[in-house]
């Protein structure tokens, strides 16, 4: 057990000389504490993110609309500006490293800047010709390969709209996402390779393509037949079109400059209990936000490498590529975090010199449950954690077994801004199970129930200044009734997330978990996350879910699940010793009234507990109504959870 608010890391004197954000802070005359810079940023908004643009020399036309204009969510940004993300991530010297590409069967590709460029480009013409220009929409059904990257930089030149999935979603999954943005134009791969395993999704992109009414042309990426005869094209859809031929034509790299909040991609919520929400974010927005989000909370710039371990139908893909913009060389990779064995992604890190390492939460403790001790990470200097909250066991495993002068950096935000509202920055400390900070420009408070900030109490998580990534829209909403419906209903005029944080009075943050799947105990509330950090530090579990079935003011039972480690298994000692650690770390209330074994924990796509759809099921839903196992990384397990008749 390591005791949360522990000690762990403190910056040097040269850490702090050397950090983009004090260059940063001396440009803008401000030699106060973070704290202080924290406070301006979220105060002064205009002030704050007209520096950004200027500090950065965003490449574009500022106009002369004021910075930011009305409240939210009817907030608009720097009117009268334009610009295109893609010439500010194509730019700086040709000669430099801007892509490397690993997959998990050994392929190396690494692509220089003015190869990317040369790339783009030809994609680009290849779009032009199949008729797609300012607005229309491409969608993906690609892993992290290259060719994603490429795309996506070639539809965003074009002021065209992207969109992806991950080739590991369900037919049903892609068309409930694709089919409410209506695209000109897929691309798609014949299959995908995972875990040492070939998936052929062949037949399931035909599915998918005939389920898209305005679909013109599939542009077909042969991975698991490429070098067959004509790339297997008697595999494609009937509208199919080679990635080759795509980009077959030289061409001048050109860019589309559009409005500030012109769409520039639609990622989506996790649609694991309805249709999945298509959230649409601005060219401006996201450049703004990743410049400043990768440049000092990140500290990356050109000369590092930056790697988080994602699939293209997350959000961190999309932050990812953002590396891009402050001239970092971006490492995809496309494979399992795990195959050959736990330790293959912090190989990965050693061999590619990896700078700044990020992941999910789970590998972090998947590592250390493995033991896993890594080497060579000459090179690291940061390490991001996301997904879901890292226990302090995490943080501790960090600086005793992979570096102990790296930066760790807890970070928590969501799709919904495609960043981080809480996180690390390198001028502060970093202590067991805390995050550092609240971001630059992230106007985040915690709020009781009244709506009134507290400080030092568990509290709803909220955002009470616009940010500029904040959703344009969401597609098809065209009176804004959903999008308000989703963040602002509880609190008008006042973004609510949906976690749970404490802020402490020093400025740090400790999320708790889902503020819709709460523990309610004889009154007393409990984030989900406390209550799997005790339990998950058994060697004998491998994962849990804990359910409250309380409802309407009337306390339910308290039931446990747990998917056992390889090789234990239940008893009587083992149950005993849970309810007994529960009871004394956290309190009487929150012993389990049962205890379950279960072959596996339900989770989204992108690897989060699903909580709320389990107590439904627990309440009565049926299976197959509580929630959409197209958009489920394991939905045959949820049948494991339904009550015993």
């Amino acid at each position: 057990m390591v005791e949360e608010g522990a000690l762990l890391w403190e910056p040097t004197p040269d850490v702090v000389r050397a950090a983009r954000i004090t260059r940063y802070m001396e440009r803008l005359g401000r030699t106060g504490d973070y704290e202080d810079v924290w406070k301006w940023s979220v105060e002064s908004p205009a002030d704050f993110w007209t520096s950004i643009w200027d500090y950065f020399g965003v490449i574009g036309t500022r106009g002369d609309g004021p910075v930011i204009q009305g409240t939210m969510p009817d907030a608009e940004w720097f009117a009268g500006s334009a610009l295109n993300y893609a010439e500010n991530a194509l730019r700086g010297h040709p000669g430099r490293a801007a892509v490397i590409f690993r997959s998990e069967a050994g392929s190396r590709w690494q692509y220089s800047l003015g190869e990317l460029r040369e790339e783009v480009a030809r994609v680009r013409a290849g779009l032009v010709r199949l008729g797609v220009g300012r607005g229309d929409r491409v969608a993906a059904y690609v892993p992290n390969i290259p060719e994603a990257l490429i795309a996506f930089l070639a539809t965003a030149s074009l002021g065209a709209v992207w969109s992806s999935c991950s080739p590991d979603f369900g037919a049903p999954s892609v068309t409930d996402r694709f089919a409410q943005i209506e695209p000109k134009v897929l691309v798609a791969v014949d299959g995908y390779r995972y875990g040492g395993k070939a998936y052929d999704r062949s037949e399931m992109v035909r599915e998918i393509a005939g389920r898209l009414p305005t679909l013109q042309t599939t542009v077909w990426i042969p991975v698991l037949r490429e070098g067959a005869p004509d790339d297997a094209s008697d595999c494609a859809p009937d509208t199919a079109l080679s990635w080759d031929d795509l980009r077959a034509e030289s061409a001048p790299l050109e860019f589309e400059r559009v409005p500030f909040d012109h769409p520039l991609w639609v990622l989506y919520s996790s649609g694991t209990t309805g249709l999945p929400k298509p959230i649409v974010h601005g060219h401006g927005g996201i450049v703004l936000e990743h410049l400043k989000s990768l440049s000092f909370h990140q500290d990356l710039g050109e000369g590092d490498v930056f790697f988080w371990y994602t699939t293209t139908g997350w959000m961190m893909w999309n932050y990812l590529i953002g590396g891009l913009l402050v001239g970092s060389t971006v490492l995809l990779y496309d494979g399992s975090a795990a195959h050959p064995d736990t330790g293959a992604l912090w190989r990965l890190a050693a061999e590619e010199g990896v700078t700044y390492f990020g992941t999910g939460a789970p590998y972090i403790m998947a590592s250390m449950k493995a033991g896993v001790k890594p080497e060579g990470l000459d090179r690291l200097r940061g390490i991001g954690s996301t997904g879901s909250p890292l226990p302090p066991e995490g943080f501790a495993w960090v600086y005793s077994d992979v570096k102990p002068d790296v930066q760790l950096g807890s970070f928590s935000g969501g799709t919904d801004v495609c960043t981080g509202f809480v996180g690390a920055v390198p001028l502060l400390p970093i202590r067991a199970g805390v995050i550092p900070c609240r971001c630059l420009g992230a106007s985040v408070e915690s709020f009781d129930p009244a709506g009134a900030s507290i400080v030092g109490e568990v509290g709803e998580l909220v955002v009470t200044r616009p940010m500029p990534s904040m959703p344009v829209m969401f597609w098809n909403d065209p009176s804004g009734d959903r999008y308000r419906e989703s963040y602002f209903a509880d609190y008008p005029g006042v973004w609510r997330h949906g976690d749970w944080i404490k802020i402490l009075p020093d400025g740090g943050c400790v999320i708790y978990g889902r503020s819709d799947s709460t523990l309610n105990r004889g009154g007393v509330r409990m984030g989900t996350s406390e209550f799997y950090r005790v339990v998950e530090r058994f060697e004998e579990i491998a994962d849990s879910l804990v359910i409250d079935t309380g409802q309407l003011g009337r306390e339910g039972r308290l039931l446990l699940f747990v998917t056992l480690a390889e090789g234990a298994s239940v008893s009587d000692e083992l149950t005993s010793r849970l309810r007994t650690v529960l009871r004394t770390e956290l309190s009487p209330r929150h012993v389990p009234d049962e205890i379950h074994v279960v072959p596996g924990i339900p989770r989204t796509l992108s690897g989060k507990k699903l909580e709320v759809p389990v107590r439904k099921i627990l309440l009565g839903t049926p299976v197959e109504k509580a929630a959409n196992p197209d958009a489920m990384a394991n939905p045959e397990v949820l049948t494991h959870f339904a009550p015993q008749q």
